[in-house]
Order: structure tokens, then C-alpha cells, then sequence
């Protein structure tokens, strides 16, 4: 059960450090294990009770503290369910099925389920934005809403980028294989600690066609970052201006794959009920705040 951990030491490490973490949410919250067919998934709700739900989708190599610093303003008004990703370093199951099969459609499905939730807003991250794409495209109508930042599989996977990261690592210098590949070299410690224990998916993400695309119908939100060195960002925005004219994209300037914390525009993207219009792409400025839990 530690396949996706480097050693049974390190998993109970990483665990550890994880629910310490977890102690200090900034908001009064709520622990579940969901039964699925992958597993129990973990699930941290916090928020009004009968406030309008937001499903939160975390990126590889993270889990629920991601949307640590988010949490005390979108709870003001959205009921929020931060979901550990299945094969990922919290504490949801090690499952990681097929990403070209409909496995983690059915396994969100279930976890919508357990929740109580038959439609509902997603903010989603990297392989988190992949999965909202994933769900949303096979099952229409279900999400909402759709705020995605940095999603994988809109533009292509810079793969060789990917590689090159790990091998800095197999040398030991992890970190700055991590600032590299990210963009920046403000990596929290709980995240440098985690590439020491957790072994991250490699497998090259599946690409979206314009037919899987064109079936996004909600209003839809999506961030990058122009030097974005996992995923062409470019390609992104190129992708949704031919399948999905009504999603706003919006280029962050001078940005990797860590953006600066999105906390504002996203709940101002949340909270707004009308339709989302044909407004393209839209370039911003520099980042101060980097996003990780």
C-alpha cells in the first residue's frame, strides 16, 4: 500500500506532517473517509452547512492544504469539500487506474455521491483541472461551474521538462528541480518534503479533443501561467478559443506552474451567476503570492 511512497518510513512521515497540518486549518472544519469503488477517500468540508457547495480538485504531489490560505475567504459563503486526490500524498486511497479510462469519472461520481451533491461548482488545479475536465466532459451538467488553474490536458504535456526535473532529483537536488520546473523558488517546506517521500505520476497526461471539449457548456474560468514549463499554456488558451469561445482565460505574466494565489478573482468567478461571455483571452499582471498548501 506504499507503492506511491519511496518507503513504508517515509509514507508515515509524510501522514504525520499531514494530519499536524491539518490541525491547524484556519477554519472550523470537518473530517470524512468516503467509501468508493477506488477506496476511502478523504474529504475536509468546512463552510455554512446549506451554504452553495465548491468541490476542490488539488494538483500531483499535494493534497486538501493547497487551498489552505483560500479556505477563510471562500468559506465566508461557499460550502467548501477539498477532496485528496486517490494516488495522491494525502489520505486517500493509493489507487491510480488508467487516465484514458472513465475509472476517476466514476470515482468523482461516487464522491459527489457521498457528499449529497447532484450538481456543483469545481475549483480544480494541474491533474485535479485534468480530472474536472475528465468528469465534466462525460457527465454534462453535473459541474456547474468550473474554475480551472494551470489544467492539464488542454495544452500539450512538456514532457521532456518533466524528465529532465526528475533526473536534477535522482542526483539529489531536488529542489532546485522543483523551482525549475515550477517557476519559482519560493517551494514550501511541507512541498520539499514531500518530493523526498512520494513518488509522483509520470505517465504523460491524455489530450482533450475539440468533441470532449465543446460538451463544457458551464461557465468556465481558466488561469495559466505564461512560462508555464509543465504544460504549453499557449496551446491552453488556443484549445478553448476553438472548442469553448464562452470560457474566459486569463495569462498570467511571467508566471510557471505555481501561480500567485487566485483567492480574489476565484470567488468573484464563484459568486457571479451570470453566464459566462464570449470575452477570450486576458493577460494580468505579475505574481506575489505563490500558491501551495
Amino acid at each position: 500500500m506504499t507503492s506511491i511512497y519511496t518507503s513504508e518510513a517515509g509514507a508515515e512521515r509524510l501522514s504525520r506532517l499531514y494530519r499536524e497540518h491539518l490541525a491547524s486549518w484556519p477554519v472550523p472544519s470537518e473530517h470524512r473517509h468516503l467509501p468508493t469503488s477506488q477506496g476511502d477517500t478523504f474529504v475536509l468540508s468546512c463552510g455554512p452547512e446549506h451554504a452553495p457547495p465548491v468541490v476542490l480538485l488539488h494538483g500531483s504531489s499535494t493534497n486538501a492544504l493547497n487551498w489552505f490560505a483560500d479556505a477563510p475567504e471562500w468559506s465566508r459563503e461557499f460550502r467548501l469539500h477539498a477532496v485528496d486526490l486517490i494516488g495522491e500524498p494525502g489520505l486517500s486511497a493509493p489507487s491510480r487506474p488508467p487516465l484514458t479510462s472513465d475509472a476517476h469519472a466514476r470515482w468523482l461520481d461516487e464522491v459527489f455521491d457521498g457528499l449529497g451533491l447532484e450538481t456543483v461548482a469545481v475549483v480544480a488545479e494541474s491533474l485535479g483541472g485534468f480530472l474536472a475536465v475528465d468528469h465534466a466532459s462525460r457527465r454534462p451538467g453535473r459541474i456547474t461551474r468550473l474554475a480551472l488553474l494551470c489544467p492539464g490536458g488542454l495544452g500539450r504535456q512538456r514532457r521532456e521538462m518533466v524528465l529532465f526535473a526528475a533526473a536534477l532529483m535522482v542526483f539529489g537536488r531536488g529542489r532546485a528541480a522543483m523551482s525549475w520546473l515550477c517557476g519559482t523558488s519560493d517551494i514550501p517546506e511541507y512541498a520539499r518534503t514531500v518530493s523526498s517521500h512520494f513518488r509522483p505520476r509520470m505517465e504523460k497526461l491524455p489530450r482533450f479533443d475539440a468533441a470532449a471539449l465543446r460538451r463544457l457548456a458551464m461557465p468556465l474560468l481558466v488561469i495559466v501561467g505564461d512560462r508555464d514549463r509543465m504544460f504549453d499554456s499557449a496551446g491552453t488558451r488556443r484549445a478553448l478559443e476553438r472548442a469553448v469561445p464562452h470560457a474566459v482565460v486569463r495569462r498570467l505574466a511571467h508566471t510557471g506552474h505555481f501561480l500567485p494565489r487566485q483567492t480574489g478573482p476565484i470567488a468573484d468567478f464563484l459568486r457571479s451567476r451570470e453566464k459566462t461571455g464570449n470575452r477570450g483571452s486576458v493577460g494580468i499582471g505579475d505574481p506575489k503570492q505563490i500558491r501551495r498548501g
